[in-house]
């Protein structure tokens, strides 16, 4: 009798359809996070509301994926990852509709918000159905393309806006997904494997509620301490109690029989080093993403499409080459492409500092291309380390993880960048700037060079953990299905 033929996701063209499958999810959730941002000016005026409150509609998104991520990890490991991943792509269409049609400011967020927990399923699932559905061998190169997908969403989601609020009106930015997401579910039942496992264990949910608030706490408390000062009494109070609910969920998973995230993950090096690897290295990334802009227009006199122009060129660079990043790590290894790529990413940085006060677009771009071949060829490879170091049924949680710490770095960056650049300033100028725009520009100038020394510094402190990295990774202790 003839054996019916393999279905497995590793065998030929199955694997191409789930990277298919994963990379419209991963399109659609990252577009998202950018092409509102265009929007902003036309909500405003159509809900006749202030600026603070229509940041919200691209604010309540983002921190709602974050704060869910290692949440929704979980769940796909516990219950399947197809299962989670496809209920978050329903989820995430019917709450765009739902983004059509609201009425007002708070409808508006409220439905973002919704939106959010069907993109973190989504974006929760798809490295871990990319590191399932490819070899190992090949999981750097099922990586890189992820990482050209996500690039090419971010520098695309501007464009995109601008197109259909042009043509159909800011509605249209999130009503156009109902389409794509029927096309992507359709897509995503045929090529993802069913893993229609049911653990035996009970999902914990004070440690995902607790983790959630904690770091809901902390990255709104950052976040509103660059506008408002972060020495104002509630931003600390804020701060200080997600510091304590964070050390809270800790105790919780150290004594729960269910724990969320196993503890036991941390003490696997690979694991707990790559991720604060990921976090030194993520943090100096907004200088150049924060600060650039400002110091392009500030200083050197740049209009808005020009400083555009600058600054598309790392999601572009990162678009070419996170696929060739992620061959580079499948035949050499993660360890030896991310340290040359941190080396790269560093130089940039001390090449930035030394603009001048009126560079042209060329001094700027070829400096910026530079950080941006540096990032195209650190993310991949440690991505693939990271997720590597634990077992593939923990893949959902460990993704989780990976990406929380990769925008606490981020998030961190930005308010470190803009207080080191803002401290160099009043120190240089001999006095307090209440905006530091209002600063003489060579001292603006002075001031940046040295932020990017400082960040670069902090990039390259990242090498120092190439060190404690070990050659192979420990078996872990069996985790109870």
């Amino acid at each position: 009798m003839q054996s019916a033929p393999s279905t497995t996701l590793n065998d030929g063209s199955r694997k191409w359809w789930a990277l298919a499958a994963v990379g419209s999810g991963t399109f659609m959730s990252t577009v998202d996070g950018s092409i509102v941002n265009i929007a902003l000016n036309t909500i405003q005026k159509t809900f006749n509301t202030n600026l603070g409150s229509v940041e919200w509609v691209v604010l309540a998104y983002l921190l709602g994926i974050v704060c869910l991520l290692p949440s929704m990890g979980r769940l796909g490991d516990m219950i399947g990852r197809k299962r989670v991943y496809i209920a978050g792509f329903t989820l995430f269409m019917v709450s765009s509709a739902l983004c059509g049609f609201a009425w007002d400011i708070s409808s508006l967020i409220a439905f973002r918000l919704i939106q959010a927990v069907g993109a973190a399923m989504v974006q929760s699932m798809g490295a871990a159905l990319l590191v399932q559905a490819f070899p190992s061998s090949e999981r750097g190169r099922a990586l890189g393309y992820n990482a050209t997908i996500i690039s090419v969403g971010v520098a695309s989601g501007p464009m995109l806006g601008g197109l259909l609020i042009a043509s159909l009106g800011w509605r249209a930015i999130f009503t156009i997904n109902i389409p794509l997401c029927l096309i992507a579910i359709f897509v995503s039942m045929r090529a993802l494997s069913d893993d229609n496992k049911r653990s035996q264990q009970r999902f914990d949910y004070i440690g995902a509620v607790s983790l959630a608030v904690a770091l809901l706490a902390i990255l709104y408390s950052l976040t509103e301490g660059q506008h408002i000062g972060f020495r104002t009494p509630w931003i600390l109070a804020l701060f200080t109690c997600g510091l304590i609910g964070f050390g809270f969920f800790i105790w919780w998973e150290l004594h729960t029989t269910t724990p969320m995230i196993n503890m036991q993950y941390f003490k696997v090096r690979d694991f707990s080093v790559g991720l604060l690897q990921m976090y030194l290295i993520a943090l100096p990334q907004q200088f150049n993403y924060v600060l650039l802009p400002i110091f392009l227009q500030t200083v050197a006199g740049y209009d808005a499409r020009t400083t555009g122009l600058a600054m598309i060129v790392v999601p572009v660079t990162t678009a070419l080459l996170s696929s060739v990043s992620g061959y580079l790590s499948d035949k050499y290894g993660p360890n030896r492409i991310a340290p040359m790529a941190v080396v790269l990413w560093g130089i940039g940085l001390v090449l930035m500092s030394g603009l001048s006060a009126t560079p042209s677009l060329w001094d700027v771009t070829w400096r910026v291309l530079l950080i941006g071949i540096g990032i195209s060829l650190f993310f991949t490879p440690i991505n693939s380390s990271i997720l590597g170091s634990l077992p593939k049924e923990q893949g959902g949680v460990a993704n989780g993880i990976m990406s929380v710490v990769r925008t606490m770095g981020q998030i961190s960056g930005i308010s470190i960048g803009a207080f080191i650049w803002t401290y160099q300033v009043n120190l240089i100028g001999g006095q307090h700037y209440s905006d530091i725009s209002l600063a003489p520009q060579n001292i603006l100038h002075q001031g940046y060079s040295t932020t990017m020394l400082i960040g670069a510094a902090i990039c390259w402190s990242g090498l120092l953990l190439v060190l404690f990295r070990s050659k192979r990774t420990p078996a872990l202790p069996a985790t109870p299905a």
